[in-house]
C-alpha cells in the first residue's frame, strides 16, 4: 500500500534550476577566490599589495548562501541516489566519485598553493617545489579535528574541504538510512510537510536552528565562514526536502519573503562582523548576535534562491527556439553540468598560480582582478577540456562518469 508521503515523493527527474545553481556557484568560485587576493581581511595564499574592504563585504554576502546551497542540493541528490541504488551501491559510488578525486587532488594539486604561499610571504624563500613536497606530506592524525583527521604544519585539504565533508555526510547518511526505522521517519516528514504546506513562513523556521548553531558553536573561517557541522544541517535539510513535493511548493510560495528577510538579516549582521575583533569565535553579545543573524540569513537565502528559480510549467516569453538552437543550448548545459566537480577541484590551484604572477604588476585593482579572473577561468576550462575530459582514466580520477 502506498502512503501519502510516498505518493507525493519528489520524482527523481533532474531539476534544471538546481543544476544551474551548482554550475553558477562553482564557476563563481573563480571570481570569489580571485577577489580574495585583494581583500583587506583574511589570509589567502597570495595577497596584493593594494587591497580594498569592498571585497570583504561582497565576499561575505557570497559565503552566506553559496556553499550552503551546494550542500542542500547534494542532500537532495543523495535522497534520489539512495532510493535508486540502495545503501551499498550508494557508498561505493560516493567513494569512487568523491574519494578518488579527493586523493588525486590532495597529492597532485594541493601542495602548489601552499608552496606559493611560502614564496609570496617571504621574498628570501628559495626552496624548490620538489624539496617542499616532503614537508607538505609530513602529517599526523588528530581525532578531535574530525573529519579532517590528517593534519600537518604545511599539509591542508584546502578548497577540498567541501569534498571531505560531502563524502563524510554521505557515508553517515548511508549508515543511518540502513539502520534507522523508516516508518517513523516517513510519518515525521509527512507531518512536517503538511504543516509547511498549510502555513506560510513555516519553511523558514529552520533558520532558528542555524542561528543557534552559529551563535553558540561559532564559525570557522577555513570552511567559508560556516561551522563545519552547519553544513551537515544543510545536507540533511536537502535530503528531507526531497521526500515530499510540498516542501518544494512552499519554497516557491515563500521565496520572495525569504529573500527579503535574508538580505535584511545579513545587513543587520554586517556591523558586528566589521567591528568585532574576532566575530567568528568571540562570546561578546555583539559577536554572538551577529553570528545568529548570519546563520538565520543563510537559511532564508538558501530557501529563496531555488524557490525564485523554480518555476515549473512557465513558458518563456520569447519565441520558441529553433531545433539547432535548442540542441546547442542542451550541449552547453550538459557540458557544464558534467564539469562541476572537476572544475571545483581544479580551480583554486590555478587561481593561486595566476595570482602569484599578477600581484607583481603595478596596475589598478580593477585591472588586475579582471586579468586574474579571465586567465584563471580560461585555464580552468582548458585544463578540464584537455587534461580531464578526454580519457576514461582521467574522467574516473576526477569523479566523472565514464
Amino acid at each position: 500500500m502506498t502512503t501519502r508521503t510516498e505518493a507525493q515523493a519528489v520524482s527523481p527527474g533532474r531539476r534544471p534550476e538546481l543544476d544551474a545553481i551548482r554550475m553558477l556557484v562553482v564557476i563563481g568560485l573563480i571570481f570569489f577566490h580571485s577577489a580574495l587576493v585583494f581583500a583587506t581581511e583574511g589570509d589567502f595564499y597570495v595577497t596584493n599589495s593594494e587591497t580594498t574592504e569592498v571585497v570583504t563585504v561582497i565576499a561575505g554576502f557570497g559565503v552566506v548562501w553559496a556553499m550552503p546551497l551546494l550542500f542542500l542540493i547534494s542532500g537532495l541528490g543523495a535522497r534520489h541516489s539512495l532510493q535508486r541504488r540502495g545503501e551499498g551501491c550508494f557508498v561505493t559510488e560516493r567513494l569512487l566519485r568523491l574519494g578518488v578525486p579527493l586523493l588525486v587532488a590532495t597529492v597532485l594539486l594541493n601542495p602548489l598553493p601552499q608552496w606559493l604561499r611560502q614564496r609570496a610571504s617571504d621574498p628570501g624563500y628559495d626552496e624548490s617545489y620538489l624539496a617542499f613536497l616532503p614537508r607538505f606530506f609530513d602529517v599526523h592524525v588528530e581525532l578531535d579535528e574530525f573529519p579532517f583527521l590528517v593534519q600537518g604544519r604545511y599539509f591542508e585539504t584546502g578548497h577540498l574541504w567541501f569534498v571531505v565533508l560531502l563524502l563524510t555526510f554521505s557515508l553517515m547518511l548511508a549508515c543511518l538510512h540502513r539502520w534507522l526505522p523508516h516508518a517513523p521517519a516517513r510519518r515525521a516528514t509527512d507531518r512536517m510537510a503538511k504543516a509547511v504546506s498549510l502555513r506560510r513562513g513555516f519553511v523558514l523556521l529552520p533558520a532558528l536552528a542555524f542561528a543557534a548553531l552559529c551563535a553558540f558553536a561559532g564559525m570557522e573561517e577555513d570552511y567559508a565562514g560556516w561551522h563545519r557541522w552547519s553544513y551537515l544541517l544543510f545536507f540533511a535539510a536537502g535530503f528531507v526536502l526531497a521526500t515530499d513535493t510540498r516542501w518544494r511548493t512552499a519554497m516557491r510560495r515563500d521565496a520572495r519573503t525569504a529573500a527579503c528577510l535574508g538580505v535584511l538579516l545579513f545587513v543587520s549582521a554586517a556591523p558586528g562582523f566589521t567591528t568585532v575583533d574576532d566575530p567568528f569565535t568571540q562570546t561578546t553579545p555583539l559577536a554572538v548576535a551577529s553570528r545568529a543573524l548570519f546563520g538565520a540569513a543563510g537559511w532564508c537565502l538558501v530557501v529563496a534562491i531555488p524557490g525564485l528559480l523554480d518555476r515549473p510549467g512557465r513558458r518563456p516569453p520569447q519565441e520558441p527556439r529553433t531545433p539547432p538552437e535548442r540542441a546547442s543550448r542542451r550541449r552547453v548545459y550538459g557540458y557544464l553540468a558534467a564539469a562541476v566537480l572537476p572544475l571545483y577541484v581544479l580551480h583554486q590551484p590555478i587561481v593561486v598560480a595566476v595570482a602569484y604572477a599578477v600581484v607583481r604588476w603595478s596596475a589598478p585593482i580593477a585591472v588586475e582582478y579582471l586579468v586574474l579572473v579571465t586567465i584563471s577561468l580560461t585555464l580552468t576550462l582548458t585544463a578540464y577540456e584537455l587534461l580531464v575530459r578526454r580519457t576514461r582514466l582521467t574522467r574516473f580520477l576526477f569523479g566523472m562518469r565514464a
